[in-house]
Formats: C-alpha cells, sequence, structure tokens
C-alpha cells in the first residue's frame, strides 16, 4: 500500500507542476484523471499494478 500511496503522491505533484510549468491545461489534467480512474477498473488493471510494483522494486534495489 505504501508504494502506492506514494506513487500517486508522486504522479499529483507531477501533474501540479505540468499544470504550473509545462503547459498543461486543467482540461488536460481532469483527462488524465479520468483516464486512470478507468484504467483502475478495466481488466488491464492487475498487469498495471504489478509492473508498477516491479519498477518500484528494482528503483528501490539500487544502491547508491
Amino acid at each position: 500500500m505504501a508504494v502506492s500511496i506514494s506513487a500517486v503522491v508522486l504522479l499529483a505533484v507531477l501533474v501540479i507542476l505540468f499544470v504550473k510549468k509545462g503547459g498543461l491545461k486543467a482540461g488536460h489534467a481532469v483527462v488524465c484523471v479520468l483516464l486512470g480512474f478507468y484504467l483502475a477498473r478495466s481488466s488491464m488493471a492487475p498487469a498495471i499494478s504489478e509492473v508498477a510494483t516491479n519498477v518500484a522494486s528494482l528503483i528501490s534495489g539500487i544502491k547508491f
């Protein structure tokens, strides 16, 4: 659960930065949010979640 919450926070911060600095309009951000909700309810959701979990574990395994 902690991985998904931190991913949501990171993505929310990125969307806010894109809206403020990158020229992403509020309407585009709403479309992105709606796409996320529909993807979460689709049959692809488990595969997307597995890929995100694998990427997060790969990143957390990097030693600096």
